[in-house]
């Protein structure tokens, strides 16, 4: 039966077979070309006001299972709103799958739908940009398609949104779990060298693991912490995190705090969401983009090595590079369109990406980034800096 519909913003109706919760969500429908790592993606915040298409046929042939989720207990659910895919799910064949991806889909409420031409999509999304959608599952195959079709139409989409309040941390809280370790799982940093306080725009847990794993006992606030909250704290530096929606509109609140901890002459380290609103903190401006990037197969070039990256992706807005004032460099750049992937400050150990260097799910060509963090550290504490790595 065909028991689930897509329906976009420009009256285009999609049919497949529902899978996961019942019901409907909107959002704006986006593409993700990375082969692996669907859970860490489904849980990832960043996608929060999102309805993901897997570009990837097989998706949830794996299962699921409890350590590769993005969100920490005390986060908020992830927020993606939904997700398209090619192929039926399959029964999990993986050692580590604790459920099937249809009942994992289920517990968290998201609405799915298969059998979709989900290469058609994306040639869709790619040429035309990212449209404005409803997702819908009737397990009777019943629909009211010319109400979704308004509500598709009637969506405001992202620009002028802030999602950050639906999946940042309600409580402050400390990290020191490390990266997942074959036949180990994950062990604690019973040691750490530094303090970091990470403020939660909509923080993914690996990057949380990779801070500790790089030395750091990390204490997580909330979006909405000030920087005397922060400072309070009297960190070794400062990270501000990933996160969903429109960086001028969560910066509104954000910025301003921002601008202080740059002042303050602690290292700062932004990604994604935080070095957009770093970014605009400096003086530059962002810009929603056609397509966005969204995929683990992305080539960045670093500037301070000269070395091309393949990294993880996920974001529909960027910093303008064109607007970057006069003492903030460019650091990294896309070498699919150019756009700006990191900036710098000079004189100031102040720095972000735009890509996700915990890659999850992706390589781990950037896990470099970190250890450029902890020497800044380092540095201020007038200790020797070691090789990135």
């Amino acid at each position: 039966m065909q028991s689930a519909r897509l329906v976009l913003d420009d009256g285009t109706v999609i049919s497949g077979r529902g899978i996961g919760a019942t019901g409907s969500a909107v959002g704006e429908v986006c593409f993700n070309t990375a082969i692996t790592g669907y859970q860490e993606i489904l849980t990832d915040p960043s996608y929060a006001g999102q309805i993901i298409t897997f570009t990837f046929p097989h998706i949830g042939n794996v299962g699921a299972n409890p350590e590769d989720t993005e969100t920490s207990n005390l986060a908020a659910r992830s927020g993606v709103r939904g997700c398209v895919l090619r192929a039926d799910i399959t029964d999990p064949s993986n050692y580590r799958a604790a459920e099937h991806l249809d009942g994992w889909l289920k517990v968290r409420g998201i609405v799915g739908i298969t059998g979709v031409d989900t290469r058609a999509l994306a040639a869709r999304i790619r040429d035309k940009g990212m449209p404005n959608g409803v997702i819908a599952h009737a397990p009777d195959g019943k629909f009211d398609i010319e109400k979704l079709k308004a509500e598709a139409k009637a969506w405001p989409g992202l620009v002028g949104m802030d999602l950050v309040p639906d999946v940042t941390t309600g409580q402050s809280y400390t990290w020191d779990e490390m990266r997942w370790a074959w036949g180990k799982g994950h062990v604690r940093n019973e040691n750490p060298e530094f303090h970091v306080v990470a403020i939660d725009y909509g923080l993914k847990t690996n990057i949380l693991r990779c801070l500790a794993s790089s030395g750091c006992k990390v204490t997580v606030l909330p979006a909405t912490a000030t920087s005397e909250d922060v400072l309070a704290r009297n960190p070794d530096g400062v990270f501000l995190s990933n996160g969903p929606g429109d960086p001028a509109e969560t910066g509104k609140y954000a910025v301003p705090e921002i601008k202080k901890l740059v002042a303050s002459g602690k290292p700062v380290f932004g990604i994604c969401l935080g070095h957009q609103m770093l970014g605009i903190a400096l003086g530059a401006t962002t810009k929603k983009m056609h397509q966005g990037h969204h995929g683990a197969n992305h080539p960045v070039k670093d500037f301070t090595t000269n070395k091309v990256e393949i990294v993880s992706m996920n974001h529909g807005f960027a910093v303008d590079r064109d607007t970057l004032p006069k003492g903030v460099v460019e650091t990294h750049v896309s070498l699919f369109d150019g756009s700006n992937c990191g900036l710098a400050v000079e004189g100031k150990p102040v720095f972000s990406v735009q890509h996700h260097p915990e890659a999850s799910p992706g390589p781990q060509d950037s896990h470099y980034l970190f250890t450029r963090f902890t020497n800044m550290m380092r540095v201020q504490k007038g200790t020797k800096a070691i090789r990135e790595r």
